[in-house]
């Protein structure tokens, strides 16, 4: 799969001076080049792909480098930092529980892995009831396609093991999660058909012909390639697709619903990105109306440290023995000390109900600049605090990667951070700011990002 590299050779900017972004430098830094040619020279080249900003320090929604510079954050780490960068609550859950001194017991209990896994079952609506910590979104994938496929083996026999997705979706980099994925250039190096993994066109797909994004359209889809429900041990679908935050439409996700209980087929919604105030809502999920029967989660759990979980229906979590589905870092007290640090943050200061107000302001901006750059953008997509605005060709729908990724070198040279995911070839500009954005940083980063539009276009 062909990337872009960012260069490695200073160059002059325009200085930038406002309330949340100062540049005042070169970039990148000249004196940050030893270290960005270190990592480039011991790092595999998949990793240069990241622009050569040399992070010191991080709060709310602001990063700064060690030579005066200060960008607005909209990436939140890649949705990590939901409650925001550095905050004082989850740095010190991190110290007293590094201190205790407690920093790692796998298979034995701990108090913070208790109280986390309490707090978000209690957090969680029905049937999510039983929770599992893990420690990467794609290891989540792995656990929930695992459950589907045993339950769908219990309940239907050796042939209903097939699990359904959606193209353009992603799950993940490990191999199940990759053959879950709908992403053909980043599972190449698989090989070969794997017929109990099967992609569908995404009905959210904004590109898709009306009439093949009903879900009567999906089970033909389906039929056409020779599976039928009884074949079916799983649907897993991002809540929204992580590459152009597209959501179902809420008609078809009904149905899905309602077809996978009539034919004992797991709903698994993919998470990761999505929840715990990302969309305005507590779960990406509640824009549906109804609950999965698995959820998997990760990024925006802890705001920090490396830690994912799986919500679930009781009676598929407890589908394997005891010591027969665990993982090494399960309930890692440190992770779990500051995840439940983040969710008590996120419900104390309303960040949910923030997420969704900021939302409106900053899609009303996106559509002004999407106005103003109407031959080369499509739709603008999103929820909450999570947003995205399709680069497209010249006058067309034609995905544009080259323009998203001069959109993003141009945001960050004004002082504001982006990415452009790998979904959608790259064309598409993600936007999605820690969900403690306040409304002047919104402004701020609005007028930035539409430097960065007339700049690139």
């Amino acid at each position: 799969m062909a990337g872009r590299t960012f260069s490695l050779e200073p160059q002059a900017v325009p200085a930038v001076r406002s309330p949340y972004r100062v540049i005042q430098t070169p970039l990148p830094v000249p004196e940050s080049v030893p270290i960005l040619k270190d990592l480039r020279r011991y790092e595999p080249q998949s990793m240069t792909g990241q622009p050569p900003i040399l992070w010191e320090s991080a709060e709310g929604c602001i990063v700064r480098d060690r030579w005066g510079n200060q960008w607005l954050d909209w990436s939140s780490g890649v949705l990590v930092t939901n409650a925001g960068h550095g905050r004082k609550e989850i740095v010190e859950a991190i110290v007293q529980q590094a201190t205790s001194p407690l920093l790692h017991n796998y298979c034995f209990p701990n108090r913070p892995r208790a109280d986390l896994v309490k707090y978000l079952v209690e957090l969680a609506p029905e049937p999510l009831k039983k929770c599992f910590l893990l420690t990467t979104g794609a290891e989540t994938t792995e656990c929930a396609i695992k459950l589907a496929k045993t339950h769908g083996i219990q309940a239907g026999g050796k042939t209903k093991d097939t699990i359904v997705s959606f193209e353009n979706a992603f799950h993940g980099r490990t191999m199940g999660s990759q053959l879950a994925g709908g992403i053909p250039a980043l599972k190449s190096w698989i090989g070969g058909a794997h017929p109990d993994f099967v992609q569908l066109p995404y009905p959210g797909d904004w590109r898709l012909p009306a009439e093949k994004r009903t879900f009567e359209a999906f089970v033909k889809a389906l039929e056409a390639q020779g599976y039928g429900p009884a074949r079916i041990a799983g649907v897993i679908s991002e809540t929204y697709q992580g590459g152009n935050v597209a959501f179902l439409p809420q008609e078809f996700a009904k149905k899905l619903r309602a077809w996978c209980d009539e034919h004992q087929i797991v709903l698994i919604f993919d998470e990761v990105q999505a929840g715990f105030g990302r969309c305005g809502t507590m779960f990406g999920f509640e824009h549906y109306g109804f609950a999965p029967d698995l959820a998997t989660f990760g990024k925006g759990l802890s705001s920090s440290l490396p830690i994912s979980c799986v919500l679930g229906r009781p009676e598929l979590m407890d589908l394997y023995p005891p010591g027969s589905m665990t993982s090494t870092h399960t309930g890692n007290p440190i992770c779990a000390a500051a995840a439940l640090a983040n969710l008590k943050l996120i419900a104390s200061e309303r960040l949910t109900e923030n997420a969704a107000a900021r939302g409106r302001e900053l899609q009303a901006g996106l559509e002004a600049i999407r106005e103003k750059h109407a031959r080369r953008l499509g739709p603008v997509e999103g929820k909450g605090l999570a947003w995205v605005m399709h680069c497209v060709k010249p006058g067309g729908t034609e995905p544009d990667p080259d323009f998203a990724f001069q959109v993003v070198d141009q945001a960050i040279r004004r002082g504001l951070l982006l990415f452009a995911p790998v979904g959608l070839q790259g064309s598409v500009v993600k936007i999605c700011p820690a969900l403690c954005v306040s409304s002047a940083q919104i402004a701020d980063g609005l007028l930035a990002l539409g430097e960065a539009y007339a700049a690139a276009d």
